[in-house]
Parts: C-alpha cells; structure tokens; sequence
C-alpha cells in the first residue's frame, strides 16, 4: 500500500444497475451493485424506469459501500461517477449525487468515461494476475458498444475500430428474444451453446473495411432465418435451441475475432486485454485462449465479477485521475454519447 492512502469512491449508473464501491488505491475494500429486475418484463431497459430506479437505489448503495469499507465519508480523497456514454437519465441522478456530495465534503470531483473502467479494470488489485503492459489493444465488448483500442498509458486511449451499427451485447439479446429466450439473452445463449452444433445453420459474416464492425446484418439473417423455418415447422425454435444459440454464438465471436487479429497486424501488438460485459462469454474467452497460443498473444481476461457494469472500474480510473490531478467539475455534464 502506498504511504498515503487515497480513498475513491466510485459510482456507477449509465444503464439499469446502480453502483458504489470504495478504493483504497487500486484495492477494492468494497463493491456493491442493485440491479433492476423490473426491466425483465420488458424486455429491455425503460429508460425512464431505471432513472427512477437509481434515484431510489444511490443512497442505500452508497451507504453500504462505506460501511463494508469501514471507512467515514469524511476519509474520502475523491468521488469519481460515470459521466458517460450511457442513458442520459440514468447518468443525471449519478451525478447529480456524486456533485453534491463532493461539495459538502469538499474534496475533488471525478468525471469517467464508462468504456475507459471496463479496460482498466485489469489494474485493479489482484495477486493472482499481473497487469497488461503499455501499450496494449483494449476490445470492449458490451450491451451498447464494441470497440478496439489503443491503451498507450491509464489515461491515454484512442479508438482503432467501432461498431458501425448495434453492439454485439444487443445482438446477442436481440437475436435471444427471436428465439424467446428471457432478457438479458447472453448468459442463456452460452449455456445452451454448450450442447449445441455451431456448424448447424450458417450466418453471414458481414464485410466491413477496417477495424470497424457491424452486427445489425446478423440479426436481420437470423431472424430471417428463424421466422422462414416456423413457416414450415412452428416447433422450430424448441427443436433446433441448443444448435441457434451455437450458431449465433459462432459467428458472433467469429466477426470479432477477425478483426481483433487484424488490428494486431496494424499496431503489431500482441497484447490483448477484453472488457464488458460481453467478455464474460466462454465462446470468447475459449478462442482468445486459443488464439493466444496460436499467435504468441498475451491475453488478459476480467475477473467475471468486473464485466459487468460495476463501480469498482469507474473507482479505479478515478484513482489514476486522481493521481494525475486530472479533477472534474461542477459545471461538466453527462452525455449520451460521451467521446472516448
């Protein structure tokens, strides 16, 4: 531990789950997360429903995330928030907290983009792993966004490669859906992956120049698919579950793993290190293991805990931000559509 402890705490709130954890450094003394069922029924996220959600939730988060810290909110350095990309409502009520709390203590405001905590993620405390070296290809895979990366230092970031259309996270749920799989879809198509023949139905790999991606042409082939096979036989689904999820899951990983070798070839980096809450998926984190030998990457993998959207990745970019002085202010404002 360095000689003067720095408490941040962070918060989280651009989508659906409301997020606080407690940083001494980049040790996590506490992480806590409510997530908001109400969407299930849905779906999908109502954004107007999860702003009211995280307003109800943020106190009772906060309050919890300090007393599994043992610490005061008097002993905080600094309260880092999400200030973006995500739900504009969701995002105010983060920061509308995280500004008034840091004016009544005093101490320094931090701004975050949400994209830059699923890639330092890694630097979080942990003995098990060792941290990527700079610079390194950072590919954030998630519900909203799918990126690649060049991490030239914690604060320094540029994008390669971006989605053109949907991220592969709403591919994944939005293809779930077709086959009447629950919301979020992911963790079921994995599951049902396991036992399922991915070279049962073929699917389009799309062709997109660059580094950049696309994913709406998937859904639109697999719907496709789908909706022309219950013409004729309206078991379908149920019959062929196991062998859909396979194939979506297949070609899905497939899309960015091409091009996560391609960028390798264009920065001649073989450093790779996966974010979001899609690097959770096995399919993934099966063939980057493999491509890693096959290729002499280095690979680092989240711990599954930090993949989804959590608060202890927004507390550790604040703490790098904080080292560097780099505060926010009063006067900044969430976006939608924060720049990386």
């Amino acid at each position: 531990m360095e000689k003067d402890p720095c408490y941040i705490l962070g918060i989280e709130s651009s989508c659906d789950d409301t997020a606080a954890a407690v940083l001494c450094n980049n040790e996590v003394l506490s992480s806590c997360i409510a997530n908001q069922e109400i969407h299930r029924q849905y779906g999908g996220v109502v954004p107007e429903l999860a702003s009211r959600a995280h307003q109800a939730n943020i106190v009772p988060v906060v309050h919890q995330a300090l007393y599994i810290a043992n610490i005061d909110k008097k002993q905080l350095s600094a309260i880092a928030y999400t200030q973006g990309p995500g739900l504009l409502g969701s995002l105010l009520v983060g920061s509308a907290f995280a500004k008034s709390l840091a004016l009544s203590l005093k101490i320094p405001l931090i701004a975050v983009n949400h994209m830059q905590g699923h890639l330092l993620c890694h630097f979080i405390k942990n003995k098990e792993k060792k941290v990527p070296e700079f610079p390194f290809l950072g590919v954030t895979l998630s519900g909203g966004h799918t990126q690649l990366v060049l991490a030239e230092s914690h604060l320094k970031m540029s994008i390669l490669g971006n989605t053109l259309d949907d991220a592969i996270g709403e591919a994944f749920d939005k293809c779930g859906k077709i086959m009447g799989l629950g919301y979020p879809a992911g963790p079921a198509i994995d599951k049902l992956s396991k036992k399922g023949n991915p070279n049962a139905f073929k699917l389009p790999i799309p062709k997109v120049p660059g580094l950049n991606m696309s994913f709406s042409g998937i859904k639109t082939a697999f719907r496709n698919l789908v909706h022309n096979n219950i013409s004729k036989n309206a078991d379908f689904v149920e019959e062929n579950l196991e062998d859909l999820c396979a194939s979506l899951q297949m070609t899905l990983v497939a899309i960015v793993m091409a091009k996560i070798e391609l960028a390798t070839e264009q920065v001649n980096i073989k450093r790779i290190a996966i974010g979001g809450g899609v690097a959770a998926n096995s399919e993934i984190r099966t063939v980057l293991k493999s491509k890693a030998l096959e290729n002499q990457w280095e690979v680092f993998l989240p711990k599954l805990e930090f993949t989804t959207d959590n608060a202890a990745m927004i507390g550790i970019v604040g703490y790098y931000k904080y080292k560097s002085k780099e505060f926010g202010s009063l006067n900044h404002t969430v976006s939608a559509r924060l720049p990386f």
